[in-house]
Parts: C-alpha cells; structure tokens; sequence
C-alpha cells in the first residue's frame, strides 16, 4: 500500500464523533508536521499552515474531522445501550450493522438490534424502524456487567467498516469518507506544494463537530482570518441503479466535483469561475452537482467578518452516512492536482479583484 493510500486508511479507520475527534485528531496532526507550523483552536480542530511570502492571502482548504456516529445515553437493566445519534443517520442503514463502543476500559465491539422481522405484523413490516427502539447489543448480561466493562453514559459510539480496496483497486471502500476524505486531501495539497512557490499562506485545516452544526468552521476561520474559503467534502454519487441526473450528477472516476449550490451557501461566483478555468486550462475533468439537502464548512467560512469568498470542492461518494462509503482514487488524486493549480493562481491581484 502507497503513503497516499496509507494515509487515507489511517483517516478513514480513526474513530472520531462529533465532540470526541481526539483519535482522528492525532493522526491527521502526525501527517501535518512535517509540512508547516501546526495550530489548534480550542474545540480540537487541527492546522497545518504553510507560509507564503509576507503579506499574501491566507487560502483556508477545510476537511472535518468528525464523522457521524452514536453517544450512549442509558444503559439498561439487561445491559442493552440505548443511544443519541451523532449526525444524519436514515434509520434503514443502521439495523444489524457493527459498531465499536469507545469506553474507558477500550472499545467493545457491538451490533444495532431491534425486534426480528419474524415476530412483526404485516404493518409493522412495512414501516422504517423507529430509532428509538433500538439498541447496542455488546454482549453484556446487565448494568453492572456492562459498567464492570468500562461503559458509561456519554460514550462515543462508531460505526465499525474497515478501510478496502475493491476487486478494481482505485475503488476504495470505509467508513468515515465523509470527510476523512477531505482532512487526506488537505493533507496531500500541502504535501505537494512543498518546495514550490506559491504567492499565499496555506492553511490545511481539520475542523470538528461539522456533522452537528459546522462548529469547528467556526472557531478555526476565526482563528485564521482567510482571505479565500475552500471546503473540502463530499459529493453525492448518482452512478447508482434508482439515481437520476437531476437527483445527483457526480460519478465515480468522472473527476472533481465543484457544488454549484448547497443548504449551507451559494459559491462566490468569481472563485467558482476560476476553480472550473484552472480545471479547463490543466486538462482536468470537473464535475458540477448540487446538495440542497446539506451543508458543508463553507457556509460558515463565507460569512466570517465582511466576506470570504468560497466555494466547495470535493470528490463524489457513494453511500456517505452508512458504515461503507466507496470512492474513486483518481477523483481524489484530479482533486490534489486542481487545488495546487489553482492556490498558485491566488495571488494578490487574484484575490483582491474576487473581493472587489
């Protein structure tokens, strides 16, 4: 396995629910010293920065850290856990699927259960399971055993799906792609901007608590003031049987994807423009979607203080909130390629005529 792959294992296969990124945290600060001065806010987001020469715009690219998952909230009698969610979850992806309790004894290995098909009446079978009847089943025979185990109420909670290639080996398949995904690709532009000029300072950022709210956004723009505002995250992959054009126009393998319009923002036009002129002028495939249904870090980065102009770049993804997403190796390598491109079109000039 190559360093790029590695890396995007070790991302993937982090724990880390929004509010407990610890884990995931360190791994993606390991990758980041080598490569510029490191900064943290005081919610656990990390930063990467790579100067430029003095006075030039700061260029923020933002992956989050956090990953939808779970939070015990009460542990029953018979030692069932019972459980918050952590972000969007569709209660149809969640039944029988594993997932790792993360306790302070180590994490437990665990399955959501619910009543079985075979004691339902017909109406009950034709109807989504309420979440609120289910249940982390760890194997524990009752409250004290499963407390003896380390557990207790606040507890983070993560899906279990395990970094793979697929039998095509650029079809990478984990948990968590959304948005380890995008924290790897912050981490891979800064890697191969080293020892190249580039006319700013480059701010690689993994913020916190996206998936509950774009918190981490938040404190780090604060903290770095950007002149230019990049999220790195996710686009709905609509190469599946049931998905239409007009419902998600990403493909896999079919290159970077820009969104033309999300819940959270509409792109700063100039910028937009740009990123699909860099793309045209490297001989990079680009792809144009829309996610009217969600948000990404860029609807808190473009209102810092007076404006920054933003936009969102990313890559499309099959399956994200489920415990197996699957994405293409190269729509993720394009996307590295597109971001070196265009941070070195960011010049001084550049950025104030976007601001204008």
């Amino acid at each position: 396995m190559d360093e790029m792959l590695q890396m995007l294992k070790e991302l993937a296969e982090a724990p880390g629910v929004p509010g407990q990124e610890e884990v995931v945290r360190r791994v993606m600060r390991r990758h980041l010293e080598p490569l510029g001065e490191i900064l943290t806010d005081n919610l656990g987001s990390v930063i990467g920065r790579k100067e430029g020469p003095a006075g030039s715009p700061r260029v923020m690219l933002a992956g989050h850290l956090d990953e939808i998952g779970f939070m015990v909230t009460r542990i029953t009698d018979e030692g069932y856990l019972k459980f918050q969610t952590l972000g969007g979850w569709w209660e149809q992806v969640m039944l029988a699927q594993r997932v790792e309790v993360y306790t302070r004894e180590g994490p437990l290995l665990g399955v959501i259960g619910s009543k079985p098909p075979h004691i339902l009446s017909p109406e009950e079978r034709n109807k989504v399971v309420d979440r609120k009847t289910m249940f982390i089943d760890i194997g524990a025979t009752s409250r004290a055993e499963a407390e003896a185990w380390g557990v207790r109420p606040g507890d983070a909670v993560v899906p279990w799906g395990p970094f793979a290639q697929l039998r095509n080996p650029d079809l990478l398949m984990a948990k968590a792609f959304d948005n380890r995904f995008g924290c790897a690709l912050a981490i891979e532009t800064l890697r191969r901007l080293q020892g190249q000029q580039h006319p700013n300072s480059v701010y690689a950022v993994g913020t916190v608590q996206e998936e509950v709210g774009l918190r981490g956004a938040v404190t780090t723009t604060n903290l770095i003031e950007p002149d230019i505002g990049i999220a790195l995250d996710t686009g709905i992959a609509g190469d599946m049987p049931g998905v239409g054009p007009d419902d998600a126009a990403g493909k896999l393998g079919g290159g970077p994807v820009i969104l033309l319009y999300d819940g959270s923002m509409i792109p700063h036009t100039g910028l937009r423009d740009l990123v699909i002129d860099t793309a045209e002028a490297e001989g990079l495939p680009l792809q144009f979607d829309k996610m009217p249904g969600g948000g990404t870090d860029a609807g808190r980065i473009h209102i810092f203080g007076s404006g920054v102009p933003s936009v969102v770049i990313g890559v499309p993804v099959r399956y994200i909130h489920t415990h197996a997403a699957i994405m293409h190796r190269r729509d993720f390598e394009q996307a590295a390629q597109l971001l070196v491109a265009l941070i070195k079109r960011l010049d001084v000039e550049t950025v104030s005529r976007l601001k204008a």
